[in-house]
């Protein structure tokens, strides 16, 4: 069990470093969003393809997140009845959960995804719009999504079983963090306090 354990964590990390980046690839399709609308409309030129790289990039955005979204609990979950039970029972609900539908059901996909996949960037596919985009880059997040979802749910199973087993404190307490907000603020009210100080001495 300490070897998944630490299995667990590795994927635990990898996942927390791609959730840190792929924010970037929402700021560069409202970028292209801003700059496609702004051309259009003074100089009356446009192309099919600005729009599909926004597709591609949100496309991206929201399947590679999806293991970072899973690691931090913040799928929908309606839990009317599951919040009411013991600690005890919502873990096995979630081992259950991630053994019979979540995992087999990215193991689906990935059978299907990856010669679809294989299959656009074989033909070289294109899209069918005018001044459209090759397609497999976008056929590739899929399987790629889909992967580390697999990975992160492997890793959760790891940690409800560990938890369980007494191994580990419960893998779904979050930590209570202060938001960039409150970090902001802490700092410049230190700022200010320093300020005033040295102002006072002098």
């Amino acid at each position: 069990m300490h070897a998944l354990l630490k299995f667990s964590k590795a994927v635990d990390w990898l996942n927390t470093q791609i959730g840190k980046y792929v924010i970037w690839l929402i700021l560069g399709s409202t970028v292209i969003s801003a700059v496609n609308a702004a051309v259009r409309k003074i100089f009356n030129v446009s192309s099919n393809a600005y729009l599909e790289v926004q597709w591609y990039l949100f496309a991206a955005a929201f399947l590679l997140a999806s293991a970072y979204t899973l690691l931090n609990g913040e799928h929908v979950k309606i839990d009317v009845i599951y919040s009411r039970w013991s600690k005890r029972a919502q873990t096995w609900i979630d081992v259950l959960g991630f053994t019979f539908f979540l995992l087999p059901f990215c193991a689906t996909i990935l059978w299907f995804g990856i010669p679809f996949f294989l299959k656009g960037y074989q033909s070289g596919e294109v899209s069918s719009n005018a001044g459209g985009l090759v397609l497999w880059p976008v056929y590739a997040m899929m399987p790629l999504g889909f992967a580390l979802l697999l990975l992160q749910g492997l890793s959760e199973l790891i940690k409800r079983v560990a938890f369980l087993m007494g191994l580990i404190e419960d893998p779904t307490h979050k930590k209570v963090e202060k938001t960039a907000e409150e970090e902001l603020a802490e700092a410049i009210q230190k700022l200010a306090e320093e300020k005033a100080a040295k102002s006072n001495a002098a």
